[in-house]
């Protein structure tokens, strides 16, 4: 009883019950990915509005991050659909994007009375990733093409064996058999074994730096295993209500980040050790530009 005391009173300080701000106040999770999704988040509102926005960024995990939006210590963060559905919802993985944000977007607004907004144009899902090399001897674009390439060897970190949407799925729908058992390892030494030819097959996330990094190929799910993970800005509807321009702003952003562009600021924040601020800035002068197109340069 003391210690879940204890754990309340600890929750209760970080996340307070009352708003202790006057301004916009912009979250995010405690991973790169997430900092720099807040600061594009912030930045944007702050060239639209030209009001100053306070950042409460690296708020632990998924729970933190909802609760602090639902206490009103933060007005919005960047969160993703997949996320949202199987840890907030509770509800069963889908593979079908349109029909998870809509259970999302519906859902917040009848049980949080929060809105969410459309996708900035991402999905941080799992990816199977090969070597450039290995892509073009083999002929790899598909992961359907790797059911004919058994003597390949996989690797996958821990919990993607037991996950409901991980191994054993996928190697049903795609008919995949490799070489021996899966590799299992930490998720930060995958990349380290594809590199060293330890293992020929990997499973990260479709917006790991090193898929940047090292010239990586996602192999594309054509058949749709892998649920959606569209990234969302969710925000409080007070905020948009007392300035609708704040709305039309992260409304612009709607897919304006690719895959590609988001790996590429993690990339430039994770290994190049450059300011989030710095790489956030360039990214906004460049949303003219196709989305496909290259807004780092290394």
């Amino acid at each position: 009883m003391k210690r879940t005391t204890t754990a309340l009173v600890l929750l209760c300080s970080l996340l307070s019950c009352r708003p202790q701000h006057h301004g916009i106040v912009i979250g995010s999770k405690n991973f790169t990915e997430q900092v720099v999704l807040g600061e594009l988040l912030a930045q944007q509102i702050e060239r639209h509005t030209g009001q100053h926005v306070e950042r409460r960024f690296y708020l632990a995990g998924t729970y933190i991050a909802h609760q602090a939006l639902l206490a009103g210590r933060i007005d919005g963060y960047v969160e993703y659909t997949g996320t949202a559905l199987t840890a907030i919802l509770k509800q069963q993985p889908s593979s079908d994007a349109a029909l998870v944000f809509q259970q999302v977007r519906d859902a917040y607004s009848q049980r949080f009375h929060l809105l969410v907004l459309p996708s900035l144009g991402f999905n941080n899902t799992f990816a199977i990733v090969v070597s450039d090399g290995d892509a073009k001897r083999l002929h790899l674009k598909t992961i359907a093409d790797l059911a004919s390439h058994p003597e390949l060897r996989l690797g996958v970190g821990y919990e993607f064996l037991e996950r409901p949407d991980g191994y054993r799925g996928l190697a049903k729908t795609y008919g995949l058999h490799f070489a021996g058992e899966p590799r299992v390892m930490d998720l930060g030494l995958l990349y380290r074994a594809l590199k060293e030819n330890e293992i020929d097959v990997a499973v990260g996330s479709n917006t790991d730096a090193q898929i940047e990094a090292m010239h990586l190929v996602v192999l594309e799910d054509n058949r749709h295993y892998f649920p959606p993970y569209e990234a969302v800005p969710i925000v409080r509807p007070d905020i948009v209500n007392k300035d609708p321009r704040v709305r039309s702003a992260l409304e612009e952003l709607a897919g304006t980040v690719s895959a590609e562009d988001i790996r590429k600021m993690n990339y430039a924040v994770d290994v190049e050790h450059v300011d989030v601020t710095v790489v956030v800035k360039k990214f906004l002068q460049h949303l003219n530009r196709p989305v496909t197109n290259s807004v780092i340069n290394h």
